[in-house]
């Protein structure tokens, strides 16, 4: 039996008609650049998140761009985030003229470790961008409680945490904007490139909306220097679509995880993820630590078991941040993780068979090398 790492044809098929009937209707009516569609997405995104607001965009590193461009963030400013991220969320930083300072990770739950912020903060220092990592929300009330000493924005990067809730809250809710991606692997994914900011500031929800068109208040007046960063009519018709399955598709995913941690809990050569009691993890990414990392992923892949890896080279050792100054050791933690972290099969609609063949699996190459 093949496992793969993720298999979006197999949602798409028990949504068919949903997603086929959206699609039609804005074709019919023509709304494909923004429009009510658009907005019918946006009014529905920023309930399901508790916020007032949601922009849509054209994607997850558009949202952090126009959040961090919206808030005057610049010049000689300062970001602080986390070096073990998707490359956007520093590239966002770094498009908008800001230095990313990067700050190690806490080692169960490698998100940003909160302990390590404040060392951190500079004269220069304007936000910090915590990262839901694989879909567990960092420890928020620690994180707003150093921003609001400083004086600092904190704008949460939830590109990984759709639905995930911090405390009862959801992820992207609490800070000043919540930055998502609905690229179409995500839990809420997209069938082509989307993105959204929620926000409960509507001076911020205005600056975002102007800037992702063009930077105008209306057609041929610019407010303001901006991008064309909008989100297609059929993308926020289809996660209307999707939106009202997220909540079972992100219990599907905790069962799933519940699973593997049960079949998995007396391997002593791996570690499952912890999930903390303020959380309510949402696993866009089930990841295990090990130490003989490619040599497992090669004996799975051999057995028609397909796993990933997120992310192999923290972004402070890759090429574009060298000239940041950081070295192999920097950030210890991270570069710790980075070496041993598999990323396991994990979709709402992977079978407890298949979960089974890959523990079997990862037991089974386990018994012969240890």
């Amino acid at each position: 039996m093949k496992v793969p790492f993720l298999d979006l044809k197999v949602q798409y098929e028990s949504i068919k008609h949903e997603i086929n009937f959206a699609i039609q209707k804005v074709c019919e009516n023509c709304a494909f650049a923004g429009g009510p569609y658009v907005a019918e997405f946006e009014k529905a995104f920023a309930e399901f998140c508790g916020t007032k607001y949601a922009v849509g965009v054209g994607n997850g590193t558009d949202a952090l761009w126009a959040a961090l461009i919206a808030l005057g963030i610049g010049g000689d400013d300062e970001v602080i985030t986390s070096p073990n991220t998707f490359m956007a969320t520093a590239e966002a930083i770094t498009f908008c003229g800001a230095k990313p300072v990067f700050v190690d990770v806490d080692e169960q739950t490698y998100n940003i470790d909160p302990n390590l912020i404040e060392s951190a903060v500079t004269p220069r220092t304007k936000a910090i961008i915590p990262v839901h990592l694989y879909g567990q929300p960092a420890d928020m009330d620690a994180i707003m409680e150093i921003a609001a000493r400083h004086n600092l924005y904190v704008i949460e990067d939830a590109c990984q945490a759709h639905g995930a809730e911090y405390k009862g809250r959801r992820a992207g809710s609490m800070g000043i904007a919540g930055c998502f991606s609905f690229y179409p692997g995500k839990n809420l994914g997209a069938y082509g490139e989307a993105g959204a900011v929620v926000t409960n500031n509507a001076e911020l929800a205005g600056k975002i909306r102007m800037f992702r068109d063009h930077g105008q208040q209306k057609k041929y007046y610019h407010s303001m220097v901006g991008w064309n960063a909008r989100m297609d009519g059929i993308q926020g018709a289809i996660l209307s679509v999707k939106l009202k399955h997220l909540n079972e598709w992100n219990q599907a995913r905790r069962r799933n995880a519940k699973l593997y941690n049960e079949l998995l809990a007396n391997v002593d050569e791996i570690t499952t993820p912890l999930e903390k009691d303020y959380a309510a993890h949402i696993y866009h990414i089930y990841a295990v630590r090990t130490r003989n990392r490619d040599a497992l992923i090669s004996a799975l892949a051999a057995e028609d078991i397909h796993c990933g890896i997120h992310y192999p080279i923290p972004i402070h050792l890759q090429e574009a941040y060298r000239f940041l100054g950081y070295k192999q050791g920097s950030f210890p933690v991270a570069e710790k993780c980075a070496a041993e972290q598999v990323s396991l099969p994990m979709f709402p609609e992977l079978t407890a068979g298949q979960i089974r063949r890959v523990c079997g699996g990862i037991k089974n190459y386990m018994a012969v090398t240890v």
